[in-house]
């Protein structure tokens, strides 16, 4: 069970990072063991179909995201409705999917994965805008401030927060202040990391994000 995502990874054929650091590091068996998980690939069947084709590339942008199946489908119906009216469907498609909220405490680098960010973000740890939000899928917006709750920094799973934060680097949408953690103390203290915060200060784009997907053909999936 421990290796349970990483063989999703290696049943597409892609890295989706779905386990934070570990897939990071030659450790993670996408590297290790590249081929489908069985026999060293001996269960590899020749080229898919078409549909098989769509319906893979709909798995990996699915699970990048960590969606379900229904609220994934919703997401790009949505966007197919705006066919016409926006210059660029995938890129719209990204931009939904970026600016949702558990995906954005990812991106500041308050979570180690999107798993771990929609589980905090479900028991209330975040305020978007000084109050308190827990719902995973709640679209952000520019100019949007987001905040650890000061009640949960003290919680374990922000001990290692601060030295961690230190050196990240976000995308070029994002601002993360972390001005207070270049203070001196106790690198454990939760007083800095009260003081940090993100805020989102532009657009995602396609070509930043750069997802190991063919996106085009999830929208041939669900036009069918």
């Amino acid at each position: 069970m421990r290796d349970k995502k990483c063989k999703i990874c290696r049943g597409l054929g892609v890295k989706l990072f779905l386990k934070g650091e570990r897939c990071l590091s030659p450790k993670c068996p996408t590297v290790k063991r590249p081929y489908l998980p069985g026999q060293k690939g001996k269960r590899r069947k020749g080229p898919p179909s078409e549909f098989g084709k769509e319906s893979r590339e709909k798995q990996k942008l699915k699970i990048l995201y960590n969606l379900g199946e229904k609220q994934f489908k919703n997401y790009v119906k949505k966007v197919l409705e705006r066919k016409g009216r926006v210059g660029d469907l995938s890129d719209f498609l990204i931009k939904i999917l970026e600016l949702r909220l558990d995906n954005v405490i990812f991106r500041l680098g308050f979570a180690k994965s999107r798993v771990q960010a929609k589980q905090l973000v479900s028991h209330g740890f975040f305020l978007v805008n000084g109050k308190p939000v827990n719902f995973p899928s709640y679209q952000l917006k520019k100019g949007d401030v987001i905040k650890i709750r000061p009640q949960k920094t003290k919680k374990v799973i922000f001990q290692e927060l601060k030295n961690l934060l230190k050196k990240y680097k976000t995308l070029s949408w994002l601002e993360l202040d972390t001005q207070a953690l270049a203070k001196r103390g106790d690198e454990r203290s939760s007083s800095s990391i009260e003081k940090l915060e993100g805020k989102i200060i532009g657009e995602p784009k396609l070509e930043e994000i750069a997802p190991p997907v063919e996106i085009s053909t999830i929208f041939e999936y669900y036009s069918r």
